[in-house]
């Protein structure tokens, strides 16, 4: 086993740490464009367009979030296979990886496309936003193979140990994507479509990078024989992966309703929301990325049966968590207004953005944990509670929202994440205290 990605041996803060800053980074890289993608929209064509792009938050989420879940949970199986050290099983896992995620990109993009303009409708769009939703989505939902096949082989080179490759793909195809959206956006006038084009390029060359580190990793030797047919093991991967992908879909559905109720409110509402998502996908990184390292980590140590490496490496990202809360939750709740006014225009949206952004940073710290525990009960092979937690997420949040939007405005949406996450962080957090106690006295 390469020394550098074995996580079953060595201090589990130092090994967690060197594996955890790389996946932050390329995270934060992939945030940086993707705030800088939205504030080209917004200042170079109008808080309009940015209301259009912003519109697809949700559905995106749903879509691109599924495949996401889905290559997550079959990198848990490919992590335990490499904890174990039973190379063969790990060839054989990432070739039936490849062959269903082949198969999932293809679906996801004809439902993509058959479902972006009714679901355009059905959140109640506005007309003023319907067309530039339309072009913008319509060439996201058609490059989704190559969204899939960046979460794919990044999933594949983090259960791996291997955090360092997807960092700098992450570098490279960040800076093309930011001159590509500067270019076709205030020297094309292109429109919306100019970011669209240059956000799907970047997904490409992002993949295509990561795929040429796994095809060259000298403990991979893959043959013909790695992709045939093999039914427990598909079983076991689909397992692990459609749980996972069903628990981020129906995640996206709830904020896709909430965008709903949002969307009725004005154009104004659509615009702050949009920002509000961009933000608190930023803020929320050091957790996310804490949750990823982890259930690399777990997924390792299960594999290779160290159930108190496993405990230790829990402790180490919880602390990752309250960390992020202190520095990064602080800033959301000090400075909404400042936050606000790098990407809009108009005072009203601002004014609304920033009492989001107060509240949610009062609140992060019950994301920031959600996301290490929901990820280390996916580690340890149990994907059930994690996809529970998901539909838990959205029965909190949409009662909340229908009930307190009439009545509180715009800001009822952040007391409805709030709780969804109360909800959420609960299931998880109790399950991983009985699966550990199980998993610990197995192997005592």
């Amino acid at each position: 086993m390469n020394n550098a990605n074995d996580l079953t041996n060595g201090k589990v803060s130092a090994k967690l740490l060197g594996f955890f800053f790389p996946m932050l980074l390329t995270n934060l890289f992939q945030q940086i464009y993707s705030v800088a993608d939205t504030a080209i929209v917004g200042k170079g064509l109008g808080d309009n367009a940015l209301g259009a792009v912003g519109n697809l938050s949700s559905l995106s989420l749903m879509i691109i979030g599924f495949s996401m879940g889905m290559t997550g949970g079959f990198a848990v199986i490919i992590a335990q296979d490499y904890g174990s050290g039973d190379r063969k099983a790990v060839c054989k896992s990432i070739a039936l990886s490849v062959r269903h995620s082949t198969v999932m990109a293809l679906l996801l993009t004809v439902i993509g496309c058959l479902l972006l303009k009714p679901i355009l409708h059905a959140i109640q769009t506005e007309e003023i936003l319907i067309a530039d939703g339309l072009t913008y989505g319509y060439i996201i939902m058609g490059g989704l193979t190559a969204t899939v096949a960046f979460n794919l082989c990044s999933s594949i080179l983090r259960s791996l140990g291997d955090s360092k490759t997807p960092f700098i793909a992450i570098i490279i195809s960040s800076a093309v994507n930011i001159a590509l959206d500067w270019f076709l956006i205030f020297i094309v006038h292109t429109g919306v479509e100019g970011a669209a084009f240059a956000t799907i390029f970047a997904q490409a060359l992002s993949a295509i990078i990561c795929l040429m580190r796994i095809l060259t990793n000298p403990e991979l030797q893959f043959c013909k024989e790695d992709f045939a047919s093999d039914r427990r093991l598909s079983l076991l991967l689909l397992k692990n992966g459609l749980p996972m992908a069903f628990m981020n879909s129906v995640t996206a559905l709830g904020c896709m309703v909430v965008q709903r109720y949002v969307n009725d409110c004005g154009a104004d509402f659509t615009s702050a929301y949009s920002v509000c998502s961009k933000y608190l996908n930023l803020f929320m990184l050091p957790s996310l990325t804490a949750g990823f390292a982890v259930s690399a980590f777990v997924g390792q140590n299960i594999g290779s049966g160290k159930p108190e490496r496993v405990k230790q490496g829990v402790h180490v990202c919880v602390g990752i968590a309250l960390v992020s809360y202190l520095l990064l939750g602080l800033v959301m709740t000090l400075l909404p207004k400042q936050l606000a006014g790098v990407m809009l225009n108009e005072s009203d949206t601002i004014v609304l953005t920033s009492e989001y952004l107060r509240i949610c940073g009062a609140g992060l710290i019950l994301l920031n944990l959600l996301f290490v525990y929901r990820n280390v009960v996916q580690g340890m092979g149990h994907p059930l509670i994690p996809m529970l937690s998901g539909f838990a997420e959205m029965i909190f949040r949409i009662p909340v929202i229908i009930i307190l939007l009439p009545n509180m405005g715009f800001k009822a949406t952040a007391y409805a994440e709030i709780i969804a996450w109360v909800g959420a962080l609960s299931l998880n957090a109790i399950a991983y205290i009985i699966y550990y106690n199980n998993y610990w006295k197995q192997h005592n």
